[in-house]
């Protein structure tokens, strides 16, 4: 492995999208992720979509789905037992070999299963344990709801996204990408990182914890100082912002397109490329806060401009000069120049399928320490017997 993470050794023990997440970006960048596995496999292994086969292959051989490959990939494959005594002692000597393990189990598996942090550092002090649950583990602070399962949509619910998405006058509406388990995931890598860096100047580990309702209030802060300063409770207010405008999504001929020109300079730019330089001094438009007093003025304008454009029509008068965006679906993403110049979308083997699988790429990039491409998904328990060889041989360098 190459990358600024190389050398690095994590035990995923993670389930479904937020830990996966979060050590697939660790094994990006070049840390060697060893994906423990149940007998069975892991549940999103079964989840689809599957690819469409290529009648030249083996009908019976493995393939891997898309949400599997997507947030899997490059990591290691060893089938683990942890209920039996013997596949518990086999984790045991693979955790001494480790730097770092990650776990997303439900409230109190792991003591139930004798993997808690204190056994764990019992025996690797230098190990740190990252832990990602919906509202936390107890030692970090007391949730009332600490034993309640939770999933991306009830996250959103209860720490706040779902109170301010959607029209002025409708009904919630969930943010579409799953951020009620990506943004945790991704933060808990941040404080793995952190305790990693940590550990290697004093040789002590420590526990990471992360609560998705934490991490996704954090990613909701704006509600939080509005609702502190003024007394008012935020509601959905559509596309726009609640202080700044223009910041709006926009029909045109054929679709619709973003604009936020909400700067002095951005808004003169918008009205002299609009041929509207009255718009300038109109005391209703004047400054940053007029304009955000008169924001459905300022909309019922661009409205009435825009629709008479298509997108490519706008993108060659507006593109560079204010901020500004189509609004693409996967499709255009994937004719993007921008997606594929910076490696956002990527093709790794897919075996036995007709076709390579495409999946998103890592935004992180590095001038010096470049990760390797991309690689596939394991299979289930590919990398067992090396990875028992490399315990052996851990356990013999140690007694020597």
């Amino acid at each position: 492995m190459s990358g600024p993470l190389a050398g690095l050794r994590v035990v995923d023990l993670t389930a479904a999208l937020a830990g996966p997440y979060g050590t697939m970006m660790l094994s990006d960048l070049g840390a060697d992720v060893i994906k423990v596995e149940a007998p069975g496999g892991e549940v999103t292994r079964r989840v689809g979509p599957l690819p469409k086969r290529d009648n030249d292959e083996d009908e019976t051989g493995p393939t891997l789905g898309g949400y599997f490959q997507s947030i899997n990939r490059g990591k290691r494959s060893i089938v683990i037992d942890l209920k039996s005594d013997e596949g518990h002692a086999e984790f045991l000597a693979l955790i001494r070999t480790a730097d770092v393990v990650v776990e997303n189990f439900g409230p109190g598996v792991v003591d139930r299963l004798g993997i808690d942090y204190a056994t764990l550092s019992a025996i690797n002090p230098r190990l740190v344990y990252g832990t990602l649950t919906g509202f936390g583990s107890r030692w970090a602070g007391e949730s009332p709801y600490a034993d309640w399962p939770a999933m991306d949509i009830t996250i959103q619910a209860m720490a706040g996204p779902l109170s301010v998405t959607g029209t002025e006058s409708g009904d919630p509406v969930k943010i579409g990408p799953g951020v009620g388990d990506i943004f945790p995931g991704a933060l808990l890598m941040t404080g793995i990182l952190a305790a990693v860096l940590e550990a290697r100047a004093t040789g002590t580990g420590q526990q990471v914890d992360i609560a998705m309702y934490d991490a996704i209030l954090s990613l909701t802060e704006r509600i939080v100082y509005q609702y502190s300063y003024t007394d008012i409770v935020p509601k959905p207010i559509g596309n726009t912002h609640p202080i700044l405008t223009p910041f709006d999504i926009l029909k045109v001929k054929d679709g619709w397109i973003a604009i936020a020109a909400t700067t002095q300079l951005r808004w003169e730019a918008l009205c002299h490329i609009m041929g509207k330089a009255e718009l300038i001094t109109d005391p209703r438009f004047v400054t940053e806060f007029e304009r955000s007093q008169h924001r459905d003025d300022i909309r019922a304008i661009l409205d009435e401009w825009t629709v008479g454009f298509t997108r490519a029509e706008m993108t060659k008068m507006l593109g560079g000069k204010v901020p500004y965006g189509q609004v693409n679906d996967v499709r255009d993403i994937f004719e993007s120049p921008h997606a594929w110049a910076r490696d956002m979308l990527v093709e790794v083997e897919n075996p036995n399928a007709s076709r390579p699988a495409i999946i998103a790429g890592q935004p992180l990039k590095f001038s010096h320490s470049k990760p390797d491409p991309l690689v596939r998904a394991p299979f289930l328990d590919e990398h067992g017997d090396a990875i028992r060889q490399e315990i052996a041989q851990h356990a013999t360098d140690t007694d020597s």
